[in-house]
């Protein structure tokens, strides 16, 4: 996914930025950057964190990035930020979101005779293209707008310029942008509200979707005004969202607590105890466990100061590696047990199966899972979370495909909970991960959960709903 964080203030950001953006770690797999404007004028940093940490990466580079603005980005895309030089004037940017129509827009530039310079991987970088799009107008507001209109997908933005920061949330707020204020010192702006309290911020203001402003140490002043019309990525809060933060006013862990009671209520089955795949399902189960009034355990433990997140690597077999070794089962609770897992998702199951495995090679009587959100099945367009090229190795599509021999069935009545073909789904799934038994969340259930109507969410990996 990825997340930003940029400060500006009336002494020196470089500590805030450095803390504020690594409070941003667990939302990017490849890439961390950060940028700074002074006097003498801009300084960035941009460095590799798929094997190792933030914090280690940039350390040494902080005595470099002096002044009192500065942007920063934890990227699961292109290297960011970038320093542009144009006729606005120079300026930096990063991006968070997903482009959809980028061929279009490369070739619309390349028939104006522009070029592009920053590659990653081959591939032409998004935040090259939206600051290109940014500089076709007369102003940095109008530029700002003129790129969300022609972008199809989402693309929240930082801009880094001479006198203060542009923040431009993304136009149905598919990702949230939040505005921090320090007092006596000036304003933050970030992807996830967890960043701020260490950091003396409080949350001033939550962005409507395609709403802008520009920051400055003295204030905080809107440019344009949100759209009506809104579509978050509902998957925030069951699984990108760290717990102490919060989206449109509604805490991560509060929600978590709240799926976890709506799968006890929608559930009879007699176990020992409840237990969470650590991080995102632990809040799921707690809520579980109390509506239950049945014990919460810890049959793992992860061991995270050498192992990054599994997700992070981008080999398969190395995901699977650190899935395993940083998760250590304690035998004496689990033998003999009959014990249910709360989990945030089951994405495509493959370290799920090795995890359930070793629980029943632990001695465990059974083992239950409860995952927080019903089946994923369609592809993400919003967030690089499930791409186009991946959705069929989703666990949900894996077993779509068995039951119907095709690659692109009608998955409507799939996704339609309690539905003939999604039970059918459900249980392809289960003797898949050799579950003792498998119940997804029901998406009203979900959507109840967060509290916000649904029309106001986006849904569409779950049930494929369509988009303004």
């Amino acid at each position: 996914m990825g997340g930003l964080f940029g400060v500006v203030l009336k002494d020196d950001c470089v500590s805030d930025l450095f803390y504020g953006t690594d409070y941003h770690s667990h939302l990017g797999t490849r890439r961390g950057g950060l940028a700074t404007k002074n006097r003498i004028g801009f300084s960035r940093s941009i460095h590799n964190i798929e094997n190792d940490y933030f914090r280690s990466k940039f350390e040494a580079d902080l005595p470099k990035l002096k002044g009192n603005m500065g942007i920063g980005v934890i990227s699961d895309t292109d290297a960011q930020p970038l320093i542009i030089d144009s006729h606005l004037g120079r300026f930096g940017i990063v991006t968070v979101g997903k482009i959809n129509n980028m061929e279009a827009l490369a070739y619309q530039a390349f028939q104006k005779k522009w070029h592009f310079s920053e590659m990653s991987g081959g591939a032409l970088s998004p935040t090259e293209l939206v600051a290109m799009l940014i500089c076709e107008q007369d102003s940095y507001r109008a530029g700002i707008e003129s790129a969300q209109e022609k972008i199809k997908g989402s693309c929240s933005i930082l801009l880094l310029t001479e006198k203060g920061i542009f923040a431009a949330r993304d136009k149905l707020g598919r990702t949230p942008i939040v505005i921090g204020r320090n007092p006596g010192r000036g304003y933050a702006a970030c992807s996830e509200t967890c960043a701020f309290p260490n950091l003396g911020y409080t949350t001033d203001t939550y962005l409507g979707p395609g709403e802008i402003v520009f920051m400055t140490p003295e204030g905080c002043e809107q440019v344009k005004a949100p759209e009506e019309k809104m579509q978050v990525c509902a998957f925030l809060w069951v699984y990108f969202g760290y717990p102490a933060s919060s989206y449109e006013c509604i805490n991560v862990e509060s929600v978590r607590y709240r799926c976890g009671e709506a799968l006890a209520r929608e559930d009879d089955t007699q176990i020992d105890f409840v237990a969470g795949i650590p991080d995102s399902g632990i809040g799921h189960a707690l809520g579980y466990a109390n509506q239950k009034k049945v014990p919460y355990r810890r049959p793992f433990v992860k061991y995270t100061p050498t192992w990054p997140r599994s997700f992070m690597p981008q080999d398969q077999r190395v995901r699977n590696l650190v899935a395993k070794m940083k998760l250590i089962p304690i035998h004496s609770l689990i033998q003999g047990k009959r014990i249910l897992f709360c989990e945030d998702s089951i994405v495509r199951g493959t370290q799920l199966q090795n995890q359930i495995q070793a629980l029943f090679d632990y001695g465990a009587a059974e083992v239950h899972m409860r995952p927080a959100c019903p089946t994923l099945i369609y592809s993400c367009e919003f967030l690089n979370f499930s791409s186009s090229r991946s959705t069929l190795d989703l666990a949900g599509r894996k077993a779509i495909a068995k039951l119907e021999g095709i690659a692109e069935p009608d998955l409507k009545e799939y996704a339609r909970s309690g539905s003939e073909r999604n039970l059918a789904m459900v249980e392809r799934i289960r003797q898949q991960l050799r579950l003792t038994s498998l119940k997804y969340q029901k998406l009203e259930d979900l959507v109840k959960a967060i509290g916000l109507p649904k029309e106001r969410l986006c849904t569409h990996c779950w049930d494929g709903s369509s988009f303004f």
